[in-house]
């Protein structure tokens, strides 16, 4: 019997309360074709045997990343993560844990937290990080929201190369308390552009290396330019392995950093959970949203941690907290730490330097395409490129032929009036005959 604890007179006052008709309206921000109005296609009663049989049918409908060639991207990257990652988190005491709010009883969460900001900080070349925030698209919007705080001001300029979720993940978090956005319009190779976008409100520039194209670029100037009008740069990265090859953020001038971890020790999960990155300069630490493991010492001089710097969660002062970032994808985290541990910085190097080779090996494959041209003039592990033909389309037949050759950007902005865009992605998975096989079966599509 299925509990139910509200009322109709219940649900009706709560509706009313907050200003809608039904709870219909509770998920107008929904997309239509991700909304279901009827039932899942299954039977009203079976066993367990008939229903698992019947899931892992639908299950075989979909194409799975390691089934295929595969060269998506766009924000979730397919790496290898070692057996050794997972052995770790399957461990009860990491499995089970969940936000620590007697956080100093759980000395081993609160240490590889410790671990964790130690290897953000390392990683993004920033004094401080903090214990992580769910992904890469709300770090970046509490990022804008710490950078309103801070300068007082109340506009954010975003650049034209930021992936399109992220600006509509931070839009829908800051417009609701007013923070005004201008995101440019979209560009491959056009960092710089938002240059001329700073005015004397501006509190924030938002720039991506590499960027939603895979463009990476030397931020240094947009930073500098963002200073003397008084704003801060905020760099989004949702490539996180890329940080162990190209300048870091920090050295770039960056005072606040977004980034997705999922690269590093997490599968592609269908999206998630994923684990974000945030880090920032000693003197905006108290800005800062969700909160700071530190190390000290106790009564009898031993080594300990301690959850620090927490006041502006919602559980410690809600009416002065900040954001509503109260807990973090924890065993992602974790998932990190160790991965980032079984590196090392000579292991990320290498790792990096694999992938960005695995792409130029790919590059080149499509280049020699009669009709695809490659747009992006320099990158990591993810480029773009022009077909002479819808991308949606060539995509969804080489899907046909086992073969998932990218993601088109029109995927990820549908009016940017760039159908014919793929966004093409490699890392140290993709393997030689991966690539030929991508080259031949494009060959044949393109007809060419």
């Amino acid at each position: 019997m299925r509990y139910l604890p509200l009322t109709p007179d219940d649900r009706t006052a709560m509706l009313s309360a907050i200003g809608v008709k039904s709870i219909d309206d509770l998920f107008v921000d929904v997309p239509g074709p991700a909304q279901r109005d009827g039932f899942v296609d299954l039977p009203r009663v079976a066993g367990e045997m008939e229903v698992e049989r019947a899931l892992s049918k639908m299950a075989g409908r979909n194409v799975a990343a390691g089934s295929v060639p595969f060269f998506c991207g766009a924000g979730a990257y397919k790496h290898h993560v070692p057996a050794t990652v997972d052995h770790v988190i399957q461990r009860s005491e990491f499995l089970t844990s969940y936000t620590p709010y007697q956080p100093e009883i759980a000395q081993g969460t609160l240490q590889y937290l410790y671990e964790f900001q130690t290897q953000v900080a390392n990683l993004t070349g920033m004094p401080v990080a903090n214990a992580s925030l769910y992904d890469g698209s709300t770090a970046m919007a509490e990022g804008v929201l710490m950078a309103t705080r801070v300068t007082r001001r109340n506009k954010a300029i975003i650049s034209g190369g930021v992936h399109p979720h992220y600006v509509r993940a931070t839009e829908t978090v800051v417009h609701a308390v007013g923070v005004e956005t201008q995101a440019l319009t979209a560009a491959i190779d056009a960092e710089a552009a938002v240059i001329d976008a700073i005015d004397k409100d501006t509190a924030c520039v938002v720039v991506q290396t590499p960027n939603v194209f895979g463009t990476a670029t030397d931020v240094t100037k947009i930073a500098e330019a963002a200073h003397a009008a008084g704003a801060l740069l905020i760099v989004v990265v949702t490539e996180a392995v890329s940080m162990g090859l190209l300048k870091s953020p920090g050295e770039m001038g960056a005072d606040i950093v977004a980034a997705e971890g999922q690269s590093i020790g997490n599968a592609l999960n269908y999206g998630g959970p994923y684990v974000g990155l945030f880090a920032t300069r000693d003197k905006l630490v108290r800005q800062m949203p969700g909160r700071l493991t530190g190390e000290t010492v106790d009564a009898d001089g031993e080594r300990g941690f301690v959850l620090t710097l927490s006041t502006r969660e919602q559980h410690i002062r809600r009416d002065k907290a900040t954001s509503n970032i109260c807990t973090n994808s924890g065993l992602c985290t974790l998932a990190f730490t160790i991965h980032m541990s079984l590196l090392g910085e000579t292991g990320l190097r290498k790792l990096a330097l694999l992938n960005h080779e695995k792409a130029l090996a790919t590059r080149d494959a499509l280049a020699a395409i009669p009709g695809v041209e490659i747009l992006t003039p320099r990158f990591f592990n993810e480029f773009a490129v022009r077909l002479p033909k819808n991308a949606a389309e060539v995509v969804s037949t080489l899907a046909d032929h086992h073969v998932l050759a990218g993601v088109p950007y029109s995927r990820l902005a549908p009016d940017a009036g760039m159908d014919d865009v793929l966004l093409v992605a490699a890392t140290e998975t993709t393997m030689d005959v991966d690539i030929q096989i991508l080259a031949k079966s494009l060959t044949k599509v393109l007809g060419a």
